[in-house]
């Protein structure tokens, strides 16, 4: 008995020591795949914040905790399951599927720019592709939607380069490295954002905060005097007073900004997606145009070499997802959009 005990003790030691060198490995994979998907994370924290733009600072936080749940489940119920069914029985749907959203990436953004350029014919776009509904909460809804589908399309990519990342790995590596990934990349975009769109609400708290180290303590004020603040008080509350105003007075500009950098990610993740599905697809002419470009400037600034390569492809599959964007606008509205009214008509 007791040498069956101990070989079983052994046994059990042996299992824990393989479940120890597991969990290691998993962590080493998800942080390799979340390097590969830095780019795409970045494009996401862009992205979010201008779907919680214009709503009170009292809804801003439910918003962006609705937008992040919404990305949980994209990454875990929906993306994780599908990546794995699709790789092992139809790897051949994963690219025009990417295609199709990277198509919808490009569209928003496009429309973005479309309204930027020309406000009142993209206003017309809008009422006929889609009524907006002047309820508060039916738009609030209605924004949450569509932050979440845009999501879903920045999400799938997250997955598919993640995926890419551990082709080789048992079935069950996959899977929870695909989850690890997946949420650990949903709370640092997210987690990221409600600290962006509050950045002003502490702005104020700090520029109206005399007594920064007393409240920070949880010390009770003597009195309402000036003389009453301790010494720590008196020198740190012009640091944080101008620190809160200088919040106070950047966020706007700085929403702004990344307003714009939101949209220029759509256009060019989705027209990134959009040039390597056509590669797949034996059409590599637009990708190789990008990359010769991107090259040239490359070797004529040879100092910032890394940069300006990078900065040239993103601009050129950016500008080729404005030029699908701008494809797309006119079809969904003269096209696609009376026909599908027609088929509500009959189906009524």
């Amino acid at each position: 008995m007791s040498v069956g005990l101990i070989a079983l003790l052994d046994d059990i030691a042996g299992l824990a020591k393989v479940a120890a060198a597991s969990l290691d490995d998993i962590t080493a994979q998800a942080t390799r795949a979340g390097a590969k998907a830095a780019g795409v994370v970045i494009d996401d924290a862009a992205v979010t914040p201008r779907y919680v733009v214009g709503f009170t600072a009292a809804r801003e936080l439910p918003i962006v905790g609705k937008i992040s749940l919404g990305s949980l489940k994209n990454k875990l119920l929906y993306l994780l399951p599908a990546a794995l069914v699709l790789s092992l029985l139809a790897p051949w749907a994963i690219t025009p599927l990417l295609m199709f959203g990277g198509a919808y990436l490009c569209y928003e953004g496009t429309e973005k720019v479309y309204e930027a350029l020309w406000p009142h014919h993209a206003h017309e776009h809008e009422k006929a592709v889609a009524a907006v509904d002047p309820n508060p909460q039916k738009f609030e809804d209605e924004k949450v939607r569509g932050a979440i589908k845009t999501d879903f399309i920045l999400s799938a990519e997250i997955m598919a380069i993640t995926l890419a990342t551990v082709p080789e790995a048992p079935f069950w590596m996959q899977a929870l490295v695909l989850a690890v990934v997946g949420a650990g990349i949903t709370a640092l975009v997210y987690g990221g954002v409600a600290l962006i769109v509050k950045a002003d609400d502490a702005g104020v708290a700090l520029a109206g905060n005399s007594r920064p180290v007393s409240s920070l303590l949880g010390m009770r004020p003597r009195g309402l005097e000036s003389s009453s603040r301790s010494y720590a008080d008196r020198m740190t509350a012009p640091l944080t007073q101008g620190l809160g105003r200088g919040l106070v007075l950047g966020m706007p500009v700085f929403l702004k900004v990344l307003g714009v950098v939101g949209t220029a990610a759509m256009v060019w993740v989705g027209g990134g997606i959009f040039v390597h599905g056509l590669e797949e697809y034996g059409l590599p002419a637009f990708g190789h145009v990008i990359h010769s470009m991107a090259e040239a400037a490359a070797h004529a600034l040879p100092a910032v070499q890394g940069a300006v390569e990078w900065l040239v492809s993103a601009a050129g599959s950016g500008l080729f997802g404005l030029l699908v964007g701008a494809a797309i606008i006119p079809v969904l509205q003269y096209v696609v959009m009376p026909i599908r009214r027609k088929l509500q008509r009959k189906a009524a």
